[in-house]
């Protein structure tokens, strides 16, 4: 056999033997070729479950325990917490069960930035996100589209630390169907001017996406119970009004606190020019549900965002 032939049997062989199982899916690579530029996970292994088998049990228990009413109309997206899964995850479930066997081709993931950075928007220079459910690669092509349709810059990081976005992408991989692309968005300034340019420009380069829009937020912090449940039921109805304007104003007020009341009004100004026109609490709770410490709490919100006409 000639040396090309016997190289190229070489190559088929050690190609097959790359191939691996990984969460119930076959993943299957050439280790010839370059593995994609992954964004490490600065909170994997803390804030959420390192093993995948134990990640992938712990979201199905809590997707089979939500409750969640009988929906009518069109589901575009979701609110949901976005604290480890310890505290919060049990309430992001009632959230994410809605999506539940939902095909997507797009995650619109908009998250607030807890970090400082000089930049008022932010998404990942990586070309995908990984957990330990697998990678999911980043659509930078509608980012640059995005950017061409907006006057404030989208600055992309490397190696960012914000946990608010990655917490939420275990949950899609349970839920949805199908392999999806993730756009990602993370928000620092928190001016109403700024959300509303980003929404009505995430509404027109999305029109024709088949895409599901998260926005990450948690509610107040560090109240106790019965302070905290008066801010966070305030905050609630603010989602509820679908009136972007409002969320800012409580916090301006002291009647409510988001920490992604950005994230948050930016999605509301999106699925509403896209259609939308319900948002619907489904289930709080906080952190002292948890820890049974009330005396300074955290508060969790899921809802769903819908086109019921």
């Amino acid at each position: 056999m000639q040396a090309s032939a016997l190289i190229s049997q070489y190559t088929r062989i050690q190609t097959r033997r790359t191939c691996v199982s990984f969460v119930e899916s076959a993943i299957c690579y050439n280790k010839f070729m370059p593995m994609p530029d992954l964004r490490p996970s600065p909170i994997v292994g803390t804030w959420y479950e390192a093993n995948p088998k134990t990640l992938a049990k712990q979201i199905d228990e809590w997707l089979e325990k939500a409750e969640v009413p009988n929906l009518t109309g069109q589901i575009t997206g979701v609110i949901a917490p976005h604290a480890g899964h310890q505290y919060s995850g049990f309430v992001a479930a009632h959230a994410f069960k809605t999506l539940q066997g939902l095909e997507s081709d797009l995650a619109t993931i908009i998250s607030p930035f807890h970090n400082y950075a000089p930049y008022p928007l932010m998404t990942t220079s990586h070309q995908a996100y990984s957990t330990p459910l697998g990678n999911i690669e980043v659509d930078h092509a509608i980012l640059e589209e995005l950017q061409k349709n907006l006057d404030i810059p989208i600055t992309k990081i490397s190696n960012d630390k914000e946990h608010a976005l990655e917490i939420e992408l275990p949950f899609l991989q349970r839920v949805l169907k199908n392999n999806f692309k993730l756009l990602p968005i993370m928000i620092r300034a928190q001016e109403p001017e700024i959300s509303k340019k980003l929404g009505l420009a995430l509404a027109k380069i999305l029109k024709t996406q088949k895409t599901i829009f998260v926005a990450s937020t948690d509610l107040s912090h560090f109240y106790d119970q019965k302070t905290a449940n008066e801010f966070d039921n305030e905050m609630l109805k603010r989602f509820e009004s679908f009136n972007p304007e409002s969320i800012f104003e409580a916090e301006e007020n002291n009647e409510g606190f988001a920490c992604g009341r950005a994230a948050v009004a930016t999605t509301l100004w999106t699925t509403q020019k896209l259609g939308a026109n319900k948002i619907q609490r489904l289930h709080y709770a906080t952190s002292g549900n948890i820890t049974k410490d009330y005396s300074s709490v955290v508060g969790y919100g899921a809802c769903i965002i819908l086109k019921t006409i």
